[in-house]
């Protein structure tokens, strides 16, 4: 076996089953509130259209995806990030979902031979730091803390590990954080890959579901800046969030040519083209915005009644986008233990998505929160949850 197997953490709900596994909890129904599964209902124009497709069970998909789909890939980065100009046979590459995407990518990516550093925010995505250890790179945590207003302080990363960086992870808007990469910010990072010579990976995933202003993206502060080409530049996302199909298992990764070429040669061999007709239903929800906002209302209202209903019992901070609470609490575990004891409500504890450094552990004493659950469920939570506050 892969020896650096044994190097991976168990995934964060494997922590999170041993930590409850011994609660009893309340004589109530279980409000999931722990993982990032959306479960708003699919858009039926778009199970229509696969529905419509399934002769294609027949056909191979191409590794690269059909150019319609790439077309409206292009057109629709084109217009939600302000972009003069992409390529939609040489920028942009349809994947199965931004988890394989970003795993398969740091396969492909990473030099070995050097032990090069991905650099990553802390708290963050289980993938980032998995896919690192198995391409035989270092990890190297960026913590983010109310004091750097969870964006991560980059000018205190060594110049000796930017040198050996061959991969910068960003996740805008944030998860579990929900915050946002200004452009100015965006730019700065790419300073910083011009002077070290390494890519960032931008995951965002979660762009679509704002409340006040859509987020800014990286190829958006690319063309800000002529940066046509979106040299050293990539990103991710996803369908699962924006259109609620995260069975679907839709994505795109976008960026540098010179980048997703090799890219692309891996995943001739990697195997995980996305079916044909899931390709055709993935043309209908990028090519509609109606679906996306009515989505984004769901959101709002969610986050409305627990500001209103909660907001003078527990600290609750409105993220910038997605759709997480990032709370602070006393002690993440035994918060997580109580809710479940008494509400029968799951809610993960924060310490269980970062890793302990020189300076602490940043998830610890936070929760995620995922208001995933419909407005009846959230409801429901509200009323759990004033009971035992």
């Amino acid at each position: 076996m892969n020896k650096q197997i044994s190097e991976l953490h168990p995934y964060p709900f494997e922590k999170l089953k041993q930590l409850l596994k011994d609660i009893q909890p309340a004589d109530l129904p279980l409000i999931p509130l722990s993982i990032g599964e959306p479960k708003h209902p699919a858009p039926q124009f778009v199970i229509d259209v696969l529905q419509a497709n399934f002769k294609h069970l027949s056909t191979y998909p191409a590794s690269n995806g059909l150019p319609e789909l790439r077309e409206a890939i292009a057109a629709w980065l084109t217009s939600r990030f302000h972009l003069k100009h992409i390529d939609f046979k040489s920028q942009i590459l349809p994947v199965s979902g931004t988890r394989e995407a970003i795993f398969s990518f740091v396969q492909a990516t990473l030099d070995r031979d050097n032990r090069p550093y991905v650099v990553m925010p802390n708290p963050f995505y289980q993938i980032y730091e998995g896919a690192t250890i198995l391409a035989g790179g270092q990890p190297y945590f960026v913590n983010c803390t109310a004091e750097n207003n969870y964006l991560g302080d980059f000018d205190k990363v060594p110049a000796e590990v930017w040198q050996n960086t061959e991969i910068l992870f960003i996740c805008t808007p944030g998860n579990p954080t929900g915050v946002v990469f200004s452009s100015e910010q965006l730019k700065k990072l790419i300073a910083l890959s011009d002077q070290y010579d390494f890519i960032i990976a931008s995951d965002e995933c979660y762009s679509e579901l704002w409340s006040d202003q859509a987020p800014t993206g990286l190829l958006q502060a690319c063309a800000e800046m002529g940066r046509h080409d979106y040299k050293n530049c990539v990103v991710f996302h996803s369908l699962s969030k924006r259109s609620n199909l995260p069975g679907l298992r839709s994505g795109f990764i976008a960026g540098d040519a010179n980048v997703l070429a090799p890219y692309l040669k891996y995943r001739t061999y990697h195997g995980a083209a996305m079916p044909v007709q899931h390709q055709l239903a993935s043309i209908a929800a990028w090519n509609d915005e109606q679906h996306v906002e009515e989505n984004r209302k769901l959101y709002r209202a969610k986050f409305d009644l627990f500001q209103q209903e909660l907001g003078h019992l527990l600290p609750f901070k409105r993220p910038d986008a997605g759709f997480y609470y990032w709370l602070n609490v006393d002690d993440d575990e035994k918060f997580a233990q109580r809710l479940m004891q008494d509400a029968h409500i799951n809610v993960l504890p924060g310490r269980y998505l970062s890793r302990d450094t020189a300076t602490g552990n940043p998830g610890q004493n936070h929760v995620r929160m995922a208001l995933v659950a419909n407005l009846q469920q959230c409801e429901e939570v509200v009323q759990r949850l004033k009971k035992i506050l």
